[in-house]
C-alpha cells in the first residue's frame, strides 16, 4: 500500500514539473520584454501565460511555428515593432530553422552567440535598426541557406570566416555601412545563387574568382567605392545573368581601351557598369559577339569615346543606356529603325553626337533620350512607337509641322533647340500627351486653341519663346494641368475667366515677363491647390483680389514689376516661403504675416507702403514738411562731422597699434612679386565694384610662419583664432554670423578668391524652376555671408528679386570640367525639406571662375543662433527648438544616406541653416568632396579637425574620404553643441587644463556630473521632467555617435531614437 501511495505522489510531482514553461517559451518571453511598441498587438496580445500549451512549444502564439515540442520558426515581418532586444535569446531555441523579423524598428547587435544557431536555415533581419560589426562566428552557421542583413547599420569588414556558410544560397548585406575590401573567401561559397552587397562603403577591387562560382545568378555590388579594374575574364566566363557594378570607381585595363566590351558570357542578360571611370571605345570588330545575349546594357556616366557601332545582328538587346560619355559621330540607323533590334529604351544623352535624325521607324522603341548632344537638321519625320521623346539641348532647326505625323507620344521635350514658327493646330496624335516642353526656342505666333484640349496634359512649358497674342483662359481651367510655364514671351491683353466651380489641379503658374494687362482676375482664388504663382514684370493694374486668401497652399508669390495699387491682402497664406511685391504702387500697412520677409520684397516702388516699425533701408516716411527736412539736414551734418572725427581718431589708433606690433617682432621677407599682387573682392558677383585693401598671399603667410616659429600672438589674434570674430584691420577677413566659420592665420592663405569684371562662362541649371543668364548674375548685388576652405559664399539678389547663395570656389579645389559636371548632375533631383537644394553651377573660362548656386536660406546658420557670442541672433534657443533642429538634421542626413546613398562629408553647425520663423533646419554644403580634388577633400577634413567635427578614423588615413560613419560623428558633436551651447572648436577649461568639447562632456559624464554639461540657458527648463529626460536621452545618443567607428550607430538608428523622444 505504501508503495502504491509513493507511486501516486511521484506521478503528481512529475505532472507538476511538466507544467513548467519550456526553455523555448522562456526565450520567447525574454524577447517580448524588449518590445517597446507593438501597434497591431500581434505579439503583445498573443504571447502571454494564459495561452501557453505546456507541451514545450506555444503553437497558438502569433508568428510561432512548431515541430513537435520545439519552436521551428519565428516570423514577425512587417509589424511595425519597435524594440531593443538581445538577439542571442534565440540561441536557446535549439531546433530553430527560420527566424524572420524584417521591416520593423528593432535595434540591437549580432552577438558571438549567433554561431550557436546550428539548425538555422533562414535568417532575415532586414530593414531594422540593428548595428555592430559582423562577428566572425557568423561562419559557424553551416546549415544557413538564406541570410539577409540588408537595410541596417552594420559596420566594419566582412569577416573571412564567411566562407564557413557552406549551405548558403542567398546572401544580402546591402544598405549598411560595411567597409574594407571584399574578402576573397566569398568566392569559396560554391552554392551561392544571389549575392547583394550594394550601397555600402567597400573599397579595393572586385575579388578574382567570382567567375568560377558556377551557381551564381545575381551579383549586385553597386553604390560602393570599389576602385579596381573590371576583369574582362569575369564578363566572359561568369554564369550570372544579372551583374550590377554601377556607382563605383572601377576602371578598365589599358589594353582594353581600344575595345572595352570584347565579349560577354552568353548567360549574362543584365549588365550595369554605369557611374564608373571606364575609358575607351565601346567594341571592336565583332560587335555581335561583344553584346552576347544581353537584354540590358548600362554604361552611362563613364568616359567612353569614339563612334558608336552599327549594332548589326544584335537580336536580344532591349535596354541600351550610353548617356553622359564622350561618343561622337552620328546615331546608328539600326538603333532607330528596329529591323533586327527589339530595343524598348535608348539613352544616348550627354554625348557629342552630331548629324540629323531623319525618321524613327522602330515598332518596339518606347523611350528615346537624345538630349544634350549636337544633333542638327529638322525634327524627325516619324517617331515610330516612341511614347517618351527627349531631344532637348540640341541644334534642331525648322518648324513644328512634322509633329503632325508623330505617333502616340506621352512625354515630349524639345526645349533648348533652334525651332521656329508657330505651334500647329493638331491634336489627334497627342491624345495621350502628359508632358510638353517647348521652352527656350524661337517659336512665335499665338497659342492654338487645340493645345488646351489635350485630355491628359499635366505639364506645359512654353517659356522663353516669342509667342504672342492673348492668353488662353482654357489653359487655366484645365482639369488635368498641374504646371503651366509661359514666362518670357510676349502674351498681351487681359486674362478673363470666371471663378471656377470645378476643381483644378494647378500647382504652378508662371506668367512672368510678358505684356499682360488689366486687372488681376478674381478667379485665381479658385486655384486652391496652387503652390507657386509668378506674374512679375507684366502690366497688371488695379487692386489685388481678396480671393488670394483662398490660396491656402501657396508657398511662392511674385507680383513685382506691375502697376498694382491699393492694399496688400490681409489674408495671404501663412505657408508663403517666398514673396515679392516690389516695383508696384501699393499703399497702406504691410500685413502681420508678411513682415517676416525682407524689405526687398516690398521696395523699391510702393512709396506709400508702410511698416508699423519701419525696417532699416525702407523707403517709408520719405515725405515730410520743410521744417522736418531742415531739422533732418542739421542732424545729418552733425552725424557726418562726428563720424569724420571718430574716423580720424580710429586711423591714428590703428597706426599706433601697428607701430607697437612692428617693434615687437621681425617682419617677414616679402618679394616684389608678392607685394605687387592685387587683391579684389566682389561687391557684386561679377566684381564690378571693388574694395581695395591689403594683399595677403599664400607665399607671404607660409614664409612668415616659418620665420616666426616662436611668434607670440597678440590678444586680438588669439580672439580671432578661438572665436572666429576678428576686429578686422583690412576689412577682408572678418567673421560672418551667417557662416560661423573661424579662421586662424594659417587659414588666411586659402581665402584668396579673385573675380573677373564679368561672368563670361556658362551657367548650368540643375532644375527647371529658375533661369537667368551669366550676365544677369554678374549684375546681381552680392553680400558676403562667410568664407571656408572652399572659397567665399555670397548672397546674390537677382533682378527678379530671387535670392541665391553663390559659393565662389577658390582656385585649384574643383575637379576637371567633365568630372565636375558628371558629379554635379547627380544633385539635380535632390529635393528634401531638410536639405538645401542645389540650383546650378557656373563654369568660367579661367581656373578661378567656378561657382555653385544654391537656395538662400534665411534667417541663417545654427552657429549664429546657438553660440553665446557678439552678434548672436535672438534670444537663446529653447529646448523644444534644439530638439527639433536635431531631428530635422537627422532626417536630412537619413535622406542623403539611404535615399541618395551619399555621405554629407562637411557637416558642422555652420552648414546647418535655419529657415523661417519656425527655424526649420536644413543641411547645406553636402557632397562637395565629390566635386573637389583629393587635396581639396583633405583640406576640408583638416578644417573639420580644427573646428572639432573630424571623426578619429580620418586622422590615420593617408587618403581620408568622408563616410556615413564620419557624418554620424560630426552630427554627434553638433548635438553636444545644442546641449551645451558651446562651440565644438572652443577649448573648454577643466580641472586638468583645456580640452575639446567632446572630451569635456565625456569627462563630466564619467564623473557622474553630466547635468553640468547643459547650457545655462536650459537650466530653467530642466525643472520640467519631460524636458530633463529628453536632454539626458539626447546626451546619450550624442555620446554613442562619437564612439569608435565600429561601435558608432548608423544615422537611421539615430534618427529613429531622436524622433521617439
Amino acid at each position: 500500500m505504501r508503495i502504491f501511495r509513493l507511486l501516486v505522489v511521484s506521478l503528481c510531482c512529475f505532472s507538476c514539473l511538466g507544467q513548467l514553461p519550456s526553455q523555448d517559451i522562456l526565450a520567447l518571453l525574454e524577447f517580448k520584454k524588449g518590445i517597446k511598441h507593438d501597434p497591431t498587438g500581434f505579439v503583445v496580445n498573443s504571447w502571454n501565460d494564459e495561452s501557453i500549451d505546456f507541451n514545450g512549444c506555444p503553437s497558438s502564439w502569433n508568428g510561432i511555428m512548431c515541430n513537435g515540442g520545439n519552436v521551428a520558426a519565428v516570423v514577425l515581418d512587417n509589424l511595425g515593432l519597435s524594440a531593443d532586444v538581445d538577439l542571442s535569446v534565440f540561441s536557446n531555441l535549439t531546433m530553430l530553422v527560420k527566424l524572420s523579423i524584417a521591416n520593423n524598428s528593432i535595434s540591437g547587435k549580432l552577438e558571438k552567440s549567433l554561431g550557436t544557431f546550428k539548425s538555422l536555415e533562414y535568417l532575415d533581419v532586414s530593414n531594422n535598426l540593428l548595428s555592430s560589426s559582423l562577428p566572425s562566428e557568423i561562419g559557424n552557421l553551416a546549415s544557413l541557406k538564406n541570410l539577409s542583413l540588408a537595410g541596417n547599420n552594420f559596420s566594419g569588414a566582412i569577416p573571412d570566416s564567411i566562407s564557413g556558410l557552406a549551405s548558403i544560397r542567398s546572401l544580402d548585406m546591402s544598405r549598411n555601412s560595411l567597409s574594407g575590401p571584399l574578402p576573397s573567401s566569398l568566392t569559396r561559397l560554391g552554392g551561392l545563387v544571389y549575392l547583394n552587397l550594394s550601397l555600402n562603403s567597400f573599397t579595393k577591387g572586385v575579388p578574382k574568382g567570382l567567375e568560377l562560382m558556377t551557381e551564381l545568378d545575381v551579383l549586385d555590388l553597386h553604390g560602393n567605392m570599389l576602385d579596381g579594374k573590371v576583369d574582362p575574364l569575369f564578363l566572359l566566363l561568369t554564369t550570372a545573368s544579372h551583374v550590377d557594378l554601377s556607382g563605383n570607381l572601377l576602371v578598365n585595363v589599358a589594353e582594353d581601351q581600344k575595345k572595352f566590351l570584347g565579349g560577354v558570357s552568353p548567360s549574362l542578360k543584365h549588365l550595369n557598369l554605369s557611374h564608373n571611370q571606364i575609358v575607351g571605345s565601346l567594341v571592336g570588330g565583332g560587335e555581335a559577339q561583344a553584346f552576347g545575349s544581353l537584354k540590358v546594357l548600362d554604361l552611362s556616366y563613364n568616359q567612353l569615346f569614339g563612334e558608336l557601332p552599327g549594332f548589326n545582328f544584335v537580336y536580344d538587346l532591349e535596354v541600351l543606356r550610353l548617356g553622359n560619355n564622350k561618343f561622337t559621330g552620328p546615331v546608328p540607323n539600326n538603333l532607330l529603325k528596329g529591323d533586327s533590334l527589339v530595343l524598348t529604351e535608348l539613352d544616348l544623352s550627354g554625348n557629342n553626337l552630331t548629324g540629323p535624325i531623319s525618321m524613327i521607324t522602330s515598332t518596339t522603341l518606347h523611350t528615346l533620350n537624345l538630349s544634350s548632344n549636337q544633333l542638327s537638321g529638322e525634327l524627325p519625320l516619324l517617331t515610330g512607337s516612341c511614347a517618351v521623346i527627349d531631344v532637348s539641348r540640341n541644334n534642331f532647326q525648322g518648324n513644328l509641322t512634322r509633329l503632325v505625323k508623330w505617333g502616340n507620344v506621352e512625354f515630349l521635350d524639345l526645349s533648348q533647340n533652334q525651332l521656329t514658327g508657330p505651334i500647329p493646330e493638331a491634336t489627334a496624335q497627342f491624345l495621350r500627351l502628359n508632358h510638353l516642353n517647348l521652352s527656350h526656342n524661337s517659336l512665335n505666333g499665338s497659342l492654338p486653341r487645340a493645345i488646351s484640349l489635350f485630355p491628359k496634359l499635366t505639364t506645359l512649358d512654353l517659356s522663353f519663346n516669342g509667342l504672342d497674342g492673348p492668353l488662353l483662359a482654357s489653359l487655366l481651367t484645365s482639369e488635368t494641368l498641374k504646371e503651366l510655364h509661359l514666362q518670357s514671351n510676349a502674351f498681351s491683353g487681359s486674362i478673363e475667366f470666371l471663378p471656377l466651380t470645378n476643381i483644378t489641379n494647378l500647382l504652378v503658374i508662371d506668367l512672368a515677363d510678358n505684356e499682360l494687362s488689366g486687372e488681376f482676375p478674381d478667379g485665381f482664388g479658385s486655384f486652391t491647390g496652387l503652390q507657386t504663382l509668378n506674374v512679375s514684370r507684366n502690366n497688371f493694374s488695379g487692386s489685388l483680389p481678396s480671393s488670394f486668401g483662398n490660396l491656402t497652399n501657396l508657398n511662392s508669390l511674385d507680383i513685382s514689376g506691375n502697376h498694382f495699387t491699393g492694399h496688400l491682402p490681409e489674408n495671404l497664406a501663412d505657408s508663403l516661403q517666398s514673396f515679392n511685391a516690389s516695383y508696384n504702387n501699393l499703399s497702406g500697412v504691410v500685413p502681420d504675416n508678411l513682415r517676416r520677409f525682407p524689405t526687398s520684397s516690398f521696395y523699391p516702388g510702393n512709396s506709400d507702403l508702410q511698416f508699423p516699425n519701419p525696417p532699416p533701408g525702407s523707403r517709408q516716411g520719405q515725405a515730410g514738411n520743410s521744417s522736418n527736412n531742415h531739422m533732418r539736414t542739421i542732424v545729418i551734418v552733425a552725424i557726418v562731422v562726428s563720424c569724420v572725427a571718430a574716423l580720424i581718431i580710429l586711423i591714428l589708433l590703428v597706426v599706433f597699434i601697428c607701430h607697437k606690433r612692428k617693434s615687437k617682432r621681425p617682419l617677414p621677407v616679402v618679394t616684389t612679386k608678392d607685394a605687387s599682387r592685387p587683391s579684389t573682392y566682389p561687391s557684386s558677383i561679377g566684381g564690378r565694384d571693388r574694395a581695395s585693401g591689403l594683399t595677403v598671399s599664400a607665399e607671404d603667410l607660409v614664409r612668415s610662419r616659418k620665420g616666426l616659429s616662436s611668434e607670440i600672438i597678440d590678444p586680438e589674434e588669439k580672439l580671432a583664432a578661438v572665436t572666429g570674430f576678428s576686429p578686422s584691420k583690412t576689412g577682408h577677413f572678418s567673421w560672418s554670423p551667417e557662416s560661423g566659420d573661424s579662421y586662424t592665420i594659417d587659414s588666411l592663405s586659402r581665402l584668396d578668391v579673385k573675380s573677373p569684371d564679368r561672368l563670361a562662362g556658362e551657367l548650368y541649371f540643375l532644375d527647371d524652376t529658375i533661369s537667368f543668364t551669366a550676365e544677369e548674375l554678374s549684375r546681381a548685388p552680392a553680400e558676403v555671408l562667410g568664407r571656408s576652405s572652399h572659397g567665399t559664399s555670397y548672397r546674390a539678389t537677382l533682378e527678379n528679386g530671387l535670392f541665391l547663395t553663390v559659393k565662389w570656389l577658390r582656385e585649384g579645389v574643383a575637379k576637371q570640367r567633365k568630372e565636375f559636371a558628371k558629379e554635379a548632375k547627380k544633385f539635380s533631383n535632390i529635393r528634401h525639406p531638410n536639405v538645401v537644394g542645389l540650383r546650378g553651377y557656373y563654369w568660367g573660362p579661367t581656373q578661378h571662375e567656378k561657382l555653385i548656386l544654391s537656395d538662400y536660406i534665411s534667417p541663417g546658420g545654427l552657429a549664429s543662433f546657438l553660440y553665446d557670442r557678439p552678434g548672436r541672433k535672438g534670444p537663446p534657443l529653447t529646448w523644444a527648438q534644439r530638439l527639433k533642429i536635431a531631428v530635422d538634421v537627422a532626417r536630412g542626413l537619413n535622406y542623403l544616406h539611404f535615399d541618395r546613398a551619399v555621405p554629407h562629408g562637411n557637416l558642422k553647425a555652420a552648414n546647418v541653416l535655419l529657415e523661417g520663423p519656425d527655424l526649420n533646419a536644413r543641411v547645406a554644403d553636402y557632397c562637395l568632396h565629390r566635386l573637389m580634388t583629393q587635396s581639396g577633400t583633405i583640406e576640408q577634413i583638416l578644417d573639420a579637425g580644427v573646428l572639432g567635427y573630424r571623426a578619429p578614423e580620418l586622422i590615420a588615413s593617408k587618403k581620408p574620404l568622408p563616410s556615413f560613419k564620419s557624418d554620424v560623428y560630426a552630427f554627434g558633436v553638433i548635438m553636444l553643441e545644442l546641449l551645451t551651447g558651446k562651440c565644438a572648436g572652443d577649448v573648454v577649461s577643466g580641472a586638468d587644463g583645456g580640452v575639446g568639447l567632446s572630451d569635456w562632456v565625456r569627462f563630466k559624464v564619467a564623473e557622474g556630473r553630466g547635468a553640468e554639461c547643459f547650457d545655462a540657458a536650459l537650466v530653467a527648463e530642466m525643472s520640467v521632467p519631460a524636458a530633463d529626460k529628453g536632454m539626458k536621452e539626447v546626451l546619450g545618443i550624442a555620446l554613442r555617435c562619437i564612439r569608435s567607428v565600429s561601435e558608432r550607430p548608423g544615422i537611421k538608428n539615430v534618427y529613429e531614437d531622436l524622433s521617439s523622444i
